[in-house]
């Protein structure tokens, strides 16, 4: 079986890779993850005819102008889907080294 959906871990890589980024979100109750074989890439959603990236942000920047640097980056990935980009959260530059995410197996795990 092909899928001619985009990476999703390319996709989380490239955003966390941002300075401005903590970590990736996967929102109030986790729902924002892409499913793949024995894991999820939570924080990003890939399928159907979009893409959602959903963040933690380093306070210091103007949203508007993250939002904007992570889509610029995350649209070449994306073969042709639109790309919505949502900030969850925002945290201190102090608070940005405790940042995390969940991995595929449930337990914390560093990131950003």
């Amino acid at each position: 079986m092909t899928t001619d959906l985009p990476d999703a871990d390319r996709i989380a890589a490239a955003v966390l890779r941002q300075p401005a980024v903590a970590a990736l979100h996967g929102g109030v109750f986790g729902e924002v993850a892409t499913y793949l074989p024995g894991r999820r890439v939570t924080g990003v959603q890939v399928g159907g005819d979009r893409i959602a990236v959903h963040v933690t942000t380093i306070l210091g920047e103007p949203m508007n102008q993250v939002a904007a640097r992570i889509r610029e980056i995350v649209v070449p990935l994306a073969d042709g889907h639109p790309v919505d980009v949502v900030i969850e959260d925002c945290v201190s530059a102090a608070d940005a080294a405790t940042a995390h995410t969940v991995d595929t197996a449930g337990a914390d795990s560093e990131s950003g």
